[in-house]
């Protein structure tokens, strides 16, 4: 099994965090946005004892996301690198490849809803073109998308086009006005309300609004079809701790002060 980890930071010093989380759940790729932690700081606290488990995968390339792998860098192939979006090829020894795009998405502080959702229909295109040119639809897509699962940019057919049903996803298109849409499976639904076996999202905020949903689920991760039997929903979690300090409050919200205003999002894949 190959381990995933995400994480916003919110711009806090947050590196023993990492590190214990990385720890706990033996995470192979480490991905992080609003990171402001110095490489080279983050490297040795995942690297307490000198040796070189943790490599940064973005020594060559700088990204606006920051990623940390057990995998040698020559295992994580950059194929794309714009604001707010990166995507590697990783290829392991006899396993399966994977495209990974991992992305920090425009905030509704500075967004309309079309315009996230026109900024989402780019951002899979730009993986639909890495996906021809790599000839394999092994993809997935992991970060802030700052859209819950059910907003246009999401779901809609033109856009990322995330399903809640496996079923559904495993038909691997649908037709909408003679053009076909390739599906994404959203497997971040199941995780969606206090019937989850954790937080009911991944980033809390209230308004004096009329409609609020108060939690919501920003941190995502999307998976094609094709990996589709190569992943299962237990292999799914929000994280709310990092085994020595909670990422919440007493009364279960994100624990801004401690920690970030987003959860981190663990997942592993059998590649």
């Amino acid at each position: 099994m190959t381990s995933f980890l995400f994480w916003n930071l919110n711009g806090k010093p947050l590196q023993t965090m990492v590190a214990n989380l990385a720890l706990r759940h033996e995470v192979d790729v480490i991905m992080l946005a609003e990171c402001s932690i110095p490489p080279a700081t983050m490297l040795q606290t995942l690297n307490p004892d000198g040796t070189a488990d943790y490599h940064d995968a973005c020594y060559e390339v700088p990204t606006k996301i920051k990623m940390f792998s057990r995998f040698s860098r020559k295992f994580l192939h950059p194929l794309y690198n714009e604001a707010g979006l990166t995507i590697r090829h990783l290829i392991l020894p006899g396993l399966t490849p994977l495209i990974l795009a991992v992305a920090h998405l425009p905030s509704k502080r500075n967004a309309t809803q079309e315009s996230q959702t026109l900024n989402a229909a780019a951002i899979v295109r730009s993986i639909e073109e890495t996906e021809q040119k790599i000839g394999h639809r092994n993809s997935v897509l992991v970060g802030d998308l700052n859209m819950n699962p059910f907003e246009p940019g999401v779901a809609g057919a033109n856009a990322l086009h995330g399903v809640m049903s496996r079923s559904i996803a495993a038909e691997g298109s649908r037709r909408v006005q003679k053009i076909d849409y390739q599906f994404f499976y959203n497997p971040m639904w199941g995780l969606f309300g206090d019937a989850s076996p954790g937080p009911p999202g991944t980033y809390y905020y209230r308004r004096g609004e009329h409609v609020e949903f108060f939690w919501n689920m920003f941190d995502q991760v999307l998976i094609r079809p094709a990996l589709l039997d190569r992943f299962d929903s237990q292999d799914l979690a929000i994280l709310e701790t990092d085994g020595s300090t909670s990422l919440v409050t007493k009364s279960g919200l994100p624990n801004r002060t401690m920690a970030s205003d987003h959860l981190p999002i663990f997942f592993r894949l059998k590649l």
